[in-house]
């Protein structure tokens, strides 16, 4: 994962994959790119993201959006002591898949001082369609306190 657009005023903290929640780390979605206005990454999907019916799990895809949004939208207000909640998330499911690595690309559509809005598209790497799309609403909040001045 890259930002190049660090800044002196604080760090964005380990997106990566491997120091993911076991349930975020469930989705296989890696962050290879952040910046203010945009994420980009991909999922490598298979039997662990299925539903009984062999096709990956709506909940997977909501993840992302969530994922995805919310890294971008707290890269967005670091500087400002702050980090980006999602308040609602709208994700919809357009294909079906069995597997596969998928592509995630989020982008701002609007970021104002107290809330921002992202969209989210997932696509197949193979044939390019994509497989579902969201819209994250999140809010821009105060960074916990770590005992650390800020």
């Amino acid at each position: 994962m890259t930002d190049h657009h660090h800044e002196a005023a604080g760090e964005i903290p380990d997106v990566s994959l491997t120091a993911a929640s076991r349930f975020v780390a469930g989705t296989g979605f890696e962050i290879e790119e952040v910046t203010p206005t945009s994420v980009t990454g991909h999922a490598d999907f298979g039997p662990d993201q299925h539903t009984p019916w062999g096709v990956v799990h709506g909940g997977v895809y909501t993840t992302i959006v969530e994922s995805a949004g919310s890294v971008g939208a707290s890269r967005a207000v670091l500087e400002q002591g702050k980090f980006a909640v999602g308040v609602h998330n709208a994700t919809d499911f357009l294909r079906p898949s069995s597997g596969g690595r998928a592509l995630v690309r989020a982008t701002a559509l609007h970021q104002g001082r107290t809330q921002q809005l992202w969209e989210v598209i997932i696509t197949a790497a193979e044939g390019g369609k994509v497989l579902a799309r969201g819209q994250l609403r999140l809010q821009n909040v105060p960074l916990p306190a770590t005992g650390e001045e800020r």
